[in-house]
């Protein structure tokens, strides 16, 4: 048994050596051809997975391989909310909140109604596979926007808008899966109340847990632990998703909600260290890299090309729908009524460029397949396809798109 035991671990270590080796050499490879890392992980992926090389086999239904999704979603909602500034958001609030909530539902709009007519799939699984693929990618956007210099009111718009909107998609993905997995009725309010109920508790409990984890840093005499700032920061993370679970309501809102609290000390009058801002930040910074390397590495490996083959055509169409249409859509819905941050329309099609799909879809097309949910193969398809293209065409072409609408600012 204990023979079994260890054999079992070095199984899983000889995965995590892989992954991270084909992970280093595709940085390095987006480093050198000034490409995002996350195809390149992807492409990586499927290279070592069954359809070519066969070097690594980790069955998505596996503990290892939902350990790291769902750890990996968790760290990089948690980072996404800490890089958000309250301050700077007051000018254009109004589109971020529209661009989260009901630029999500124009989205899922689109691509149910794109994917019942391409694919015939069934409504609810339709919904369900545009819930998936609806948000942008904070942990693309961010980096693309390390080295393109846009203008700071679009950067911090559309940084935050994928922030929020990838907690938005997951609670929508995760209230239909309860609906689907027959947890909850069908009715269109109950679905609603089911929503609500999940943000509204992520909410209480991302607020509680991150001003918890302020309170213990601070220089308040209750700080004990500003030292381990990022000790403290990780169990405020993986603590406000468990106990929102508990509960019932929405694990990605509350950890998402206490990155922003612990990002935004002044704001609550807390005051922190200096040096433990800036070990906070590093510590974060290197452990999301490695989650989004195993993420979108292990997520290569589970392609399934007879599925991308069969669909392939239909899935590209989806995901020109995506671009092309759902985006400009929501873009335009969100931002015109908003009179307050008076968008020019440089930045309104900037806008329509900017949706990279990314890591929280990834990791929640991983979950459907690990639960077993009909067509959650063709959901994980179709949501690499989003991913794959959406990162090459828009996060490759995104400074020279910016340049030509006159929407960058020089380094300062």
């Amino acid at each position: 048994m204990e023979s079994q035991a260890m054999t079992v671990v070095q199984s899983e270590l000889y995965v995590l050596f892989m992954v991270l080796t084909v992970g280093l050499l595709a940085m390095k490879a987006a480093e050198r051809w000034n490409i995002p890392d996350v195809a390149l992980f992807l492409l990586f992926g499927i290279l070592i997975g069954p359809p070519v090389f066969s070097l690594i086999s980790q069955p998505e239904s596996s503990v290892a391989y939902q350990f790291i999704i769902v750890a990996g979603s968790v760290l990089i909602l948690f980072e996404g909310g800490q890089a958000i500034r309250i301050s700077i958001l007051k000018q254009v609030w109004i589109s971020v909140t529209l661009l989260a909530v009901l630029g999500v539902a124009i989205t899922a709009a689109v691509i149910t109604v794109t994917a019942v007519f391409l694919l015939h799939l069934p409504w609810l699984y339709a919904l369900l596979l545009a819930s998936v693929i609806a948000s942008t990618d904070p942990a693309t956007l961010i980096p693309v926007f390390r080295q393109v210099h846009v203008q700071e009111k679009v950067r911090r718009t559309v940084e935050s808008e994928s922030a929020f909107n990838d907690a938005t998609a997951s609670i929508l993905t995760f209230t239909l899966l309860g609906v689907i997995l027959g947890k909850s009725s069908v009715s269109a309010g109950s679905v609603l109340g089911s929503f609500l109920l999940q943000a509204g508790g992520g909410l209480l409990i991302g607020i509680l847990f991150g001003g918890a984890g302020l309170l213990l840093t601070s220089k308040h005499r209750l700080g004990v632990f500003h030292r381990y700032g990022n000790i403290v920061s990780l169990l405020v993370a993986i603590g406000s998703y468990l106990a929102a679970g508990w509960i019932e309501a929405s694990g990605f809102m509350a950890t998402f909600v206490a990155g922003i609290v612990c990002g935004n000390p002044q704001v609550f009058g807390m005051k922190i260290r200096r040096k433990t801002v800036s070990d906070v930040i590093h510590f974060h910074h290197v452990f999301t890299l490695l989650m989004r390397t195993l993420i979108f590495v292990l997520l290569g490996t589970q392609v399934e090309f007879d599925t991308l083959l069969r669909y392939g055509w239909q899935a590209i169409l989806i995901v020109m729908a995506l671009i092309f249409i759902a985006r400009p859509i929501a873009v335009l819905a969100c931002t015109l009524p908003d009179r307050r941050a008076k968008w020019s329309w440089r930045e309104i099609f900037f806008m329509f460029w900017v949706r990279e799909t990314g890591v929280i879809p990834a990791a929640l097309s991983g979950m459907l397949i690990g639960l077993k949910v009909q067509h959650a193969h063709l959901i994980a398809a179709v949501t690499f396809m989003a991913v794959l293209i959406t990162i090459v065409l828009q996060a490759g072409t995104t400074g020279l798109v910016a340049k030509v609408l006159g929407v960058t600012e020089k380094k300062q």
